[in-house]
């Protein structure tokens, strides 16, 4: 291949009267190359594949992807190119990109860059970083409203990082998420890291809340909460929400469940852990820097919090919660009723808005689909719906039926007559219009005069 510089400087020779042989020999070319450029064969400056480009059987689709999702990172799209048979490397794969322009510009999101940032060193085992991260427009069928919640825990040092998906960000849930994120992570570092909120700490002032210094005893660490306007602060979560939210949920299917989502939540946050790192000197991956660091075991127990979540009756005398079902008394059919589960215990109880308990039930593993009945509920819902059973022949709908006696009754009351006696009809006397007639048969008429 020629570049531009040397395809110029053989066009230049080949003007002055070189021979083909003499401008080969003077660019250390071969004779056949100077003549195809000459004979403008070739463009300068650019190889000739070697072969069929693998990226071409899928530039439709990659083309296609990023007119709907101008914003899709190249690695999210390699990964669906991989499932889809391609076999390419990262590198090549965006060169590729970037040879057939196919990612749309987008002149809103241009920002500035060249900020200054400085690196904070952590040390082994010493810090976790938390946030939550609210994720827009869930599946409908999850039931969580215009957000999903998703609570990301990442390890300072090593980067490596879990997230678990949670029906709300209330205290109860915080407790919940952080244990099973805890336990993903491997272990408890010594600090925890917050942003600013409520049910970690007093907004205004950063103050740990009673309840949440309990939690911080309960697994031995210290809090730390991020001063205020300092996002940088916990920058190595909030590259981890970045990807959580590029990665994975952008590709989270409109059927997806809780349950599918957050596996695939966890094959990311595995896959991740490959990411190649440099240490001392020495390569490494994010997996090897985590499971280097000296982290403490976990309690054998989540802290001890209760949840309560109101649900809907169903006329089936169920209750949803979880992903199972859970009987309550026949008779509560659209009722509003309260679910109370304490972490860690193997019950749960339903209570009704006026505080009574009218079940207790032992939880069933979350989204095993199950039914829990109490064998005293089935009973009594069976009785109730064969107590109601009739196997009378159903109302015909045009029979004619005027209003009866006590109908015209209230009627009459409401125009203001008697309901009841001989005044309850009037009578108009036609004795005096019968007088009238009869003067007016007798009274003389013109041709009476002329007789």
């Amino acid at each position: 291949m020629l570049s531009l510089e040397e395809d110029v400087e053989a066009q230049a020779l080949r003007d002055q009267g070189w021979s083909i042989s003499a401008i080969a020999r003077h660019l250390g070319r071969d004779r056949k190359t100077i003549r195809r450029y000459l004979a403008g064969a070739s463009e300068p400056g650019r190889r000739k594949p070697a072969g069929l480009d693998p990226f071409e059987p899928f530039l439709a689709y990659c083309r296609t992807r990023l007119a709907d999702d101008p914003h899709l990172w190249a690695s999210t799209l390699l990964d669906e190119l991989t499932d889809l048979g391609y076999d390419g490397g990262y590198s090549t794969f965006t060169r590729a990109l970037r040879r057939y322009q196919l990612r749309p510009h987008c002149e809103p999101c241009q920002v500035t860059r060249g900020r200054d940032v400085a690196i904070i060193t952590h040390p082994a085992g010493e810090e976790t970083q938390w946030d939550w991260v609210e994720l827009p427009n869930p599946p409908d069928g999850w039931g969580v409203g215009p957000h999903a919640h998703l609570l990301v825990g990442a390890l300072a040092h090593s980067s490596r990082w879990r997230g678990v998906l949670a029906d709300a960000e209330d205290f109860p849930h915080l407790v919940e998420a952080l244990d099973m994120v805890v336990r993903k992570l491997g272990g408890v570092t010594h600090d925890w890291r917050f942003d600013r909120m409520a049910t970690v700490c007093y907004p205004s002032s950063g103050r740990l809340t009673a309840v949440f210094a309990q939690l911080a005893k309960h697994y031995g660490v210290r809090s730390v909460v991020c001063p205020p306007r300092r996002g940088n602060r916990k920058g190595v979560v909030e590259k981890a929400n970045h990807s959580a939210a590029q990665r994975w949920w952008r590709t989270v299917a409109d059927d997806a469940t809780i349950a599918e989502a957050q596996t695939g939540l966890d094959r990311l946050a595995v896959k991740l852990d490959g990411r190649r790192r440099v240490q001392d000197g020495e390569p490494t991956t994010v997996g090897a820097l985590a499971d280097a660091e000296a982290l403490r075991p976990p309690p054998l127990a989540a802290f001890p919090a209760e949840f309560d979540v109101t649900r809907t009756v169903t006329p089936q005398a169920l209750v949803s919660f979880r992903g199972n079902h859970y009987s309550v008394p026949p008779g509560l059919g659209g009722a509003q009723v309260h679910v109370r589960h304490r972490l860690g215990a193997d019950t749960l109880r339903l209570v009704t808005a006026g505080g009574a308990t009218v079940a207790v039930h032992h939880r069933a593993p979350d989204g095993a689909g199950r039914v829990i009945r109490d064998d005293g509920h089935v009973a009594a819902l069976e009785q109730a719906v064969l107590g109601a059973f009739t196997s009378a022949r159903p109302c015909t709908h045009k029979t004619r039926r005027p209003p009866s006696a006590a109908a015209l009754a209230e009627a009459a009351q409401l125009r203001g007559l008697p309901a009841t006696g001989p005044a309850a009809h009037v009578v108009i006397d036609l004795s005096a219009y019968a007088a009238t007639a009869a003067r007016l048969d007798s009274a003389p008429t013109h041709e009476s005069g002329k007789d």
